[in-house]
């Protein structure tokens, strides 16, 4: 059966354009977000309708989208008093495209298991970009039937839905794709601010390293747009960057693995989060770096 039913909860930087993506492509949207007014400002223009609370949410919809900042608050909205799980006719589904630990996905789609309730995790990168151009990447784990039906809603705000695996695999991959990501940008700055130093410009720097080896998605997209420019305001927060390599040491060690270069990566990412501003942007870590090397990237 067609979900065109779809309910949506947090309408922050990524959720609220997410959620005009799926009101363009003909959906009804019923909308919560704990903060005063942002649901009915959301349901304004998206046509959409606020609700009260998650359970009302729940029960206007077929599926239920949640981008919060934590795993914890998606348990919270879902089985708590008032919660999804209490509003959610039988065979609703929720899609956690919250960037989640994936253990605690995988106790959370058990016990709403137990409640007649399907589950996947679909988290996303692309970044506030990628969710007002409808482009992002969606990393969707969970039973195959179960994403399959969610495919066309996950489609109208990525370009690519790739299934990941079981339930929790998406949120698994997400951490690490943002491990990843977090290296390359720690290591790009770093290795600009020796060349300011030295007396390179870091246009001169970009173009020769984004026709070269060192290349990487940072180099490429971030540097110019966020640091250069002296805007940083990428939309994604250091803090949430910190809880997703927090999340990526925790699954390295269920699994065994032994990771040092993560492990320090998370350390230096953590100590820039304690000599800044609670809020700050992640591509802020460069202010933190430039006070450390005495120049400034411009």
């Amino acid at each position: 059966m067609e979900l065109r039913r779809v309910g949506i909860i947090g309408l922050g930087a990524m959720g609220r354009p997410m959620a005009e993506h799926v009101a363009k492509a003909g959906h009804s949207l019923s909308l919560h977000d704990i903060a005063p007014g942002r649901a009915e400002e959301a349901a304004e223009a998206t046509g959409g309708r606020a609700a009260n609370g998650p359970a009302g949410v729940a029960a206007a919809s077929d599926v239920v989208i949640t981008m919060l900042p934590t795993g914890a608050d998606v348990v919270r909205a879902a089985l708590d008093e008032g919660g999804i799980a209490d509003g959610f006719a039988e065979d609703g589904i929720l899609v956690d495209m919250s960037s989640s630990e994936p253990s605690g996905t995988v106790a959370l789609a058990a016990a709403l298991r137990e409640r007649g309730i399907g589950m996947i995790d679909a988290p996303v990168s692309g970044g506030r970009k990628g969710a007002v151009e409808g482009t992002l990447t969606v990393m969707a784990g969970g039973d195959e039937a179960l994403v399959e039906r969610c495919r066309p809603v996950l489609e109208t705000m990525g370009k690519r839905v790739v299934r990941t695996g079981p339930v929790g695999s998406g949120h698994a991959l997400k951490a690490l794709n943002n491990t990843i990501s977090a290296a390359g940008f720690l290591i790009a700055a770093e290795a600009f601010l020796v060349g300011k130093r030295f007396g390179l410009e870091p246009e001169t720097m970009a173009g020769v390293v984004n026709a070269s080896t060192g290349m990487n998605h940072s180099t490429r997209n971030k540097l110019a747009r966020f640091v250069f420019s002296r805007g940083f305001d990428s939309g994604f927060s250091l803090d949430l960057m910190v809880k997703d390599l927090d999340i990526a040491l925790d699954l390295a060690r269920d699994t065994g693995t032994a990771v040092p270069f993560a492990a320090l990566s998370r350390q230096i990412w953590a100590q820039a989060q304690q000599n800044l501003e609670p809020g700050r942007d992640h591509t802020e870590i460069v202010r933190w770096l430039e006070r450390l090397a005495r120049a400034e990237l411009r």
